[in-house]
């Protein structure tokens, strides 16, 4: 037997009124000096045992001597045979969120991460018989899974990494919870347990480097916003030159030119806005 095997036992309202039946015909039979009495008294102690109720979403695992009986799937209230081990199993959705582990990136960096998955038991045979304890078998496979995944990937692109990748941690939320999903749905199989869900729940740099890491972040950025300044002041410049010699509106030789550009440069440039600067001369003076 490899996989769970559903099976139906009696209904236990029929077996509640037989052992009402039994308490009173001990009752009757005790009390008359019968001895049924004893019989049926030992008819009421034996069915006691065989009573059990699977609630909504639960299942029971059925056991004889250690034999694999089958599995009660089907909630309500029911009787079996009083010498069956009866194992409940939750068939709930679960979530886990695992600790914060330090583990290295594709490119080496130290970093933190956790998972969050979301699973249920799909087949009771295995979460039952397969693993040791399947609860604890999530826990550490989700651990492994995540230590995986933050492997295969950067934390973070850098434009001078040289050759970015397409998909990095931070980033690519949906591409790394699909890859971390289906990790962990390869790893909780052989358990009977299926993945509903799976997402990285806390990522960050390792404390030793995070602030090494945030100034790189802000250099990147930095540069980022200066290339895009220097491009729109660059086209505002040739559009100035462009729009005052169409218009004839001043004649400028190119060492003059050569000195507006610098000027719209800095002015377009700079941190700090421009101090006008009024001249009551001539342009040499």
């Amino acid at each position: 037997m490899t996989q769970e095997k559903l099976i139906k036992v009696s209904n236990g309202y029929f077996m509640l009124f037989m052992l009402a039946l039994f308490i009173a015909g001990a009752i009757f039979s005790l009390v008359k000096s019968s001895e049924w009495g004893l019989i049926f008294l030992f008819l009421t102690i034996l069915s006691l045992p065989g009573f059990f109720l699977v609630n909504p979403n639960t299942s029971k695992v059925i056991l004889l001597f250690g034999k694999y009986i089958g599995t009660v799937k089907e909630n309500g209230f029911y009787w079996a045979n009083p010498l069956y081990k009866k194992k409940g199993i939750s068939l709930r959705a679960s979530n886990f969120d695992s600790e914060r582990v330090k583990v290295n990136d594709k490119l080496g960096n130290p970093i933190m991460i956790s998972t969050i998955a979301v699973w249920k038991v799909k087949d009771t045979y295995r979460a039952a018989f397969d693993v040791d304890n399947y609860e604890n078998f999530v826990r550490v496979q989700s651990d492994a899974a995540v230590r995986k995944l933050a492997s295969l990937y950067p934390y973070d692109n850098f434009e001078d990494d040289g050759q970015a990748e397409e998909i990095t941690l931070r980033a690519s939320v949906n591409e790394v919870s699909e890859a971390l999903e289906k990790e962990l749905a390869e790893r909780l199989e052989m358990a009977g347990i299926e993945v509903l869900e799976a997402r990285i729940g806390y990522l960050a740099y390792a404390q030793e480097i995070a602030s090494a890491m945030l100034k790189r972040q802000q250099a990147t950025a930095i540069i980022a916003a200066r290339h895009k300044i220097v491009e729109g002041a660059v086209s505002m410049v040739e559009m100035a030159i462009d729009k005052l010699g169409k218009h004839n509106i001043v004649d400028l030789d190119e060492e003059r030119k050569a000195a507006m550009v610098s000027n719209l440069m800095v002015v377009l440039c700079s941190d700090k806005d421009a101090a006008p600067i009024v001249n009551t001369g001539t342009l040499n003076h």
